[in-house]
């Protein structure tokens, strides 16, 4: 592993990097020079070639931790790694499409739990070393559907409706303190979360995009980052990504 000796150099922590938009994220971050601390739920070794792949590339660390996500105690020796983040990402999320009537509470729990309650962790840990420092970007990659909802998902839409409210009530609580918390709405993005929906199912979404096409993670990279190093007076906003979608 590449040991870099400047001490101030800026540190990124982004959850569910193994793929789609976290992996762009992290790309993004390293490209920029920030050493990375990832985090996927069961593809330890597809994030671990991710962080492989990145320190090849741009001679950053780059430390892997495979767990839930929404597991405190987890979260907790994560963070007895970190000396400090510059950056919190949370991105790690699942969906479940189907009607609510069909839904067990287990997973309704597991929705929220690992879409929103592991923010409330995550900021939790990260927050203290931010205040010390007077300075730190929180960004939570949201939904579009957290604006509006989405029929047969509605737990998904909750728990985004969850992190946009979380994002715009912690912004107020840390703004004083030069920490800035905003959220990416994201639309249809080219991941494997939305590899359930069939061509014509896909076909007939981007009909109804203006943009006449879904986007790309690495799209929702470029924001994230210009969210995080181009204006700290931008705090408590929910982001809209989606080609003019909704």
């Amino acid at each position: 592993m590449y040991v870099r000796e400047d001490k101030s150099v800026k540190r990124a922590l982004i959850t569910g990097a193994s793929r789609g938009i976290g992996k762009a994220i992290a790309y993004k971050f390293a490209q920029m020079g920030y050493e990375l601390y990832l985090t996927c739920f069961n593809n330890e070794e597809l994030l671990k070639n991710v962080a492989t792949d990145i320190e090849n590339k741009y001679q950053v660390i780059c430390k892997c931790y495979c767990f839930s996500i929404d597991c405190e105690e987890e979260v907790s020796r994560m963070f007895d790694d970190i000396p400090y983040l510059d950056v919190l990402i949370n991105n790690a999320g699942i969906s479940y499409i189907g009607l609510i009537t069909d839904m067990s509470y287990e997973m309704w729990k597991n929705v929220i739990n690992v879409n929103l309650n592991s923010c409330f962790l995550t900021c939790k840990a990260a927050i203290p070393s931010m205040l010390n420092r007077k300075k730190g970007k929180i960004v939570n990659i949201s939904s579009v559907w957290g604006n509006v909802g989405a029929s047969m998902e509605v737990a998904y839409s909750a728990s985004k409706g969850g992190i946009n409210s979380f994002t715009k009530a912690l912004a107020k609580e840390l703004g004083p303190s030069n920490i800035q918390v905003n959220a990416v709405a994201c639309g249809m993005i080219d991941t494997d979360m939305n590899s359930c929906f069939s061509d014509e199912d896909m076909e007939a979404l981007i009909q109804e995009i203006p943009a006449d096409r879904i986007g790309k993670p690495e799209e929702v990279a470029k924001l994230v980052y210009m969210i995080c190093e181009g204006n700290d007076y931008l705090t408590g906003q929910i982001i809209t990504l989606d080609g003019g979608w909704t």
